[in-house]
């Protein structure tokens, strides 16, 4: 089935929707595979890129293989088998995109694109899915939509004032656009410090963050990972936002960081009270011209389209149940993969397993 043939005015019944191609949804279509779910009449998946990829195939060029925050294996095949002997040095939005696609032709995945989910509304004994290409009648929904799409900026005074350039990490390509430019970087995660330090090698820079950062300089164990994870699920299994995984396992002290160190740009200062024209200003009355502020503040999960499934409880999040915390409390036919404990790459393999198993036993279907 191709994607032009969805676009019947005939809701398509289908048991599974898998909504995102990422790495938790193939996984989650690679288990559905397995466990005797037919592509195109028994699952599909509907990705709103024009290619393979995820989020990967948008991230900036410089984010290569040996600076990237880890990409596990999908099961079934090694992403090493599908890198060259200079992999190190491949950007991630090229490499990881390329092993999607190869992932997708040889597990033969029902992958259609580019397919714009609209909504998500309940429908008696099934889940309505309406997109640019159709609609789909799905007994069961996967939602593994991830969080690039929804980039967060917190809203500061005089915002609307700046003069100069402000972009979110989503936006950012490449440190050269901003020579001869004061750049305040704001966030105090992962991606903020990578481009804290690649910024600051080609112009001046400030560092804010809302909290102290923490630093860890032991190695990351599996003991460390596991009470991140174990944190993370048990937010979610209250019905609470997910939290960020860095603000339990601090940030890591790598070579680069230890190198800006010593060039003086991890002096971080705490979170300015006001946007001007030309600057930012705190409350003690300092004052930084900057012609740039760059926001590597995070993202929010991208589930406005299950908003008429009224899914949220009332701690702000949606409470979450199932073996690894995919499937949501108030609709058993909808499980979330890649959203809270399985945001991770590797966290999303299991979710895949997990939820593909509990959806199609819950609806009786499969081996």
């Amino acid at each position: 089935m191709s994607t032009d043939d969805l676009a019947s005015p005939e809701p398509h019944p289908v048991d599974v929707v898998v909504i995102g191609a990422g790495q938790a949804g193939l996984s989650a279509a690679y288990y559905l595979r397995k466990f005797g779910i037919e592509p195109e009449s028994g699952f599909v998946v509907l990705d709103h890129a024009s290619g393979p990829g995820g989020a990967w195939q948008f991230r900036w060029p410089s984010l290569t293989l040996s600076t990237v925050n880890g990409v596990h294996d999908l099961p079934g095949m090694s992403f090493a088998e599908t890198t060259g002997t200079d992999a190190e040095q491949v950007p991630a939005s090229v490499a990881v995109p390329h092993y999607f696609e190869l992932y997708e032709k040889q597990f033969e995945l029902p992958v259609h694109r580019p397919v714009h989910t609209r909504v998500v509304c309940p429908r008696e004994e099934r889940l309505r899915i309406e997109t640019d290409h159709g609609v789909f009648a799905a007994r069961g929904l996967i939602n593994a939509t991830g969080t690039w799409e929804r980039p967060f900026i917190p809203h500061y005074r005089g915002a609307e004032s700046f003069r100069g350039r402000q972009l979110h990490t989503k936006d950012y390509r490449t440190a050269a656009e901003f020579e001869g430019k004061h750049v305040v970087v704001v966030g105090g995660g992962i991606s903020a410090v990578q481009l804290l330090d690649e910024i600051s090698r080609v112009t001046t820079t400030t560092w804010v963050t809302r909290r102290e950062p923490e630093f860890r300089d032991e190695p990351f164990t599996p003991d460390i990972g596991r009470a991140a994870v174990a944190m993370v699920e048990d937010r979610v299994r209250r019905g609470l936002p997910p939290g960020s995984v860095v603000s339990v396992t601090g940030l890591p002290v790598t070579p680069a960081i230890r190198a800006a160190r010593e060039r003086g740009v991890m002096n971080r200062l705490p979170m300015f009270s006001e946007i001007l024209p030309n600057g930012v200003k705190w409350a003690d009355g300092t004052v930084i011209d900057a012609e740039v502020i760059l926001w590597c503040t995070g993202f929010r999960s991208s589930l406005d389209h299950l908003a008429p499934l009224h899914l949220r409880g009332p701690g702000g999040g949606i409470p979450m149940t199932g073996r690894l915390a995919t499937q949501v409390e108030a609709d058993p036919r909808v499980h979330l993969v890649g959203y809270g404990p399985s945001s991770s790459t590797i966290g999303a393999n299991r979710a895949g397993q997990a939820a593909a198993r509990e959806l199609t036993s819950y609806l009786g279907i499969g081996e």
